[in-house]
C-alpha cells in the first residue's frame, strides 16, 4: 500500500526546515534608537574649517577662467569694439564701461614729470614700440590712478576705432586670474592697457607670484599687446611686516625677503607721486575753478581752500578736488566743464 504523507501541525501547513538563527539576524534591518543617533552626532566632532580652503576654492576659480577664457570664439574676443574700458571679473567676463570717471590730463597739478614720462611710455605702446610696465607710487591722492586714466584718454583722443588703446581694470583681490585674462587679451588685435589701483600684499598673500609671472620671467611672458600699469602708496608693495617675517622665520633670510621685494624690480618704469606743496594745493583749486566757472574773489578762495586742508589734515589733489565740490555745491554750480 502506498504511504501516506505525513500530516503537519493543524493550520500549520507544510512543514519547512528550520531556518538558522545566524541567516535571519543577518536578514533582519537594524533599527537604531533616536536616542543612539543623537549620541553618535554629539559624538562625532566638526570638522573645523580649513584655512587654505579659501584659496583653494580661488584656486579652482583661476582654472574654470583659464578654461573659459580659452573656449571663447574669436568673434567674442573681437568684442572690444563697443567700449575703450572694460572692468575684469575673475570668472572670464569683461564688462564694458561707457564711461570712465576721470579728469582732464591738463587739470592734474603738480605732477607734470611723471605725466610727461608715462605720456611718453603710453604712446610708444599705442605705436606698437617698446614700452615699460609702469608702477606708480607715493603719496596718496596725488592723482596716480587719476594720470593712468587722463593719458589713456588723451592718447585715445586723436587715434581711429581700430587703432584705440584698450583700459582694462582688474581688481586687487583678482590679480590670482591675471593670468587668464592674459591669455584672453593675447588673440585680440587690439592693444591693452591693464590697470590695478591701489595694489599692495598683505600677511600670507601668496597671490603676488601670479603677478610676477606675467611682468616677467613666465615661459609665455606678457603679451606683446598689453602692458600693465599700477599704483600703490607702496614702492616695494609688500608691508614691511610682512618682510620683516620672512626674515626672521626663513633659513635664508636674504633670499626670502629677495624673492618679495623682487616683485616692484619687474615694473620697468617706477613714477614716485609725493605731497604737494601749498603753491601747488592752490594751483589745483583755481584749475578745477577755471575749469567748471566756479567764479569767487581770489582772496576768498585762497583763504577757504587752506583752511579745508587744515581740517582734512594734508594737501592733495584729492583735497583740492573735494574742496571745490563743497564750494560748487554751496554756491550752486553744476560741475560740468564750461
Amino acid at each position: 500500500m502506498p504511504q501516506k504523507p505525513s500530516k503537519s501541525p493543524a493550520g500549520k501547513g507544510p512543514r519547512t526546515p528550520a531556518t538558522k538563527p545566524a541567516e535571519v539576524a543577518a536578514k533582519r534591518p537594524k533599527a537604531v534608537s533616536k536616542a543612539a543617533s543623537k549620541a553618535t552626532t554629539k559624538a562625532t566632532p566638526k570638522v573645523a574649517s580649513d584655512p587654505s580652503q579659501e584659496r583653494i576654492v580661488r584656486a579652482l576659480e583661476t582654472i574654470a577662467a583659464h578654461l573659459a577664457a580659452q573656449g571663447k570664439p574669436a568673434a567674442e574676443r573681437e568684442s572690444f569694439k563697443q567700449a575703450d574700458a572694460y572692468v575684469w571679473h575673475p570668472d572670464g567676463r569683461l564688462a564694458a564701461v561707457p564711461q570712465v570717471s576721470r579728469v582732464e590730463l591738463f587739470l592734474l597739478k603738480g605732477v607734470d614729470r611723471m605725466r610727461d614720462i608715462l605720456m611718453e611710455n603710453t604712446e610708444r605702446f599705442a605705436n606698437g614700440l617698446p614700452a615699460n610696465n609702469a608702477l606708480l607710487w607715493g603719496a596718496r591722492g596725488m592723482g596716480k590712478s587719476s594720470l593712468v586714466k587722463a593719458a589713456h584718454a588723451s592718447i585715445n583722443a586723436d587715434r581711429k576705432p581700430a587703432d584705440k588703446l584698450k583700459l582694462i581694470e582688474i581688481h586687487r583681490e583678482d590679480i590670482e586670474s591675471l593670468p587668464a585674462l592674459m591669455e584672453q587679451l593675447r588673440a585680440s588685435s587690439f592693444r591693452f592697457i591693464v590697470f590695478c589701483d591701489d595694489l599692495s600684499f598683505d600677511g600670507n598673500d601668496a597671490s603676488y607670484k601670479s603677478l610676477k609671472a606675467v611682468l616677467e620671467g613666465g615661459i609665455e611672458g606678457r603679451p606683446e599687446n598689453v602692458i600693465l600699469y599700477a599704483t600703490s602708496n607702496r614702492r616695494h608693495l609688500l608691508a614691511r611686516e610682512m618682510i620683516e617675517n620672512e626674515r626672521s622665520t626663513a633659513i635664508n633670510p636674504g633670499e626670502a625677503v629677495e624673492e618679495k621685494v623682487s616683485l616692484s624690480d619687474r615694473f620697468g618704469l617706477w613714477l614716485g607721486f609725493h605731497r604737494c606743496s601749498q603753491d601747488e594745493y592752490l594751483a589745483m583749486v583755481g584749475g578745477y575753478c577755471s575749469h567748471f566757472g566756479i567764479k569767487l574773489d581770489d582772496e576768498t578762495l585762497e583763504r577757504e581752500a587752506l583752511e579745508w586742508s587744515t581740517t582734512r589734515g594734508s594737501r592733495s589733489g584729492r583735497v583740492a578736488w573735494q574742496f571745490v565740490q563743497e564750494l560748487a555745491g554751496r554756491l550752486g554750480v553744476k560741475l560740468t566743464a564750461k
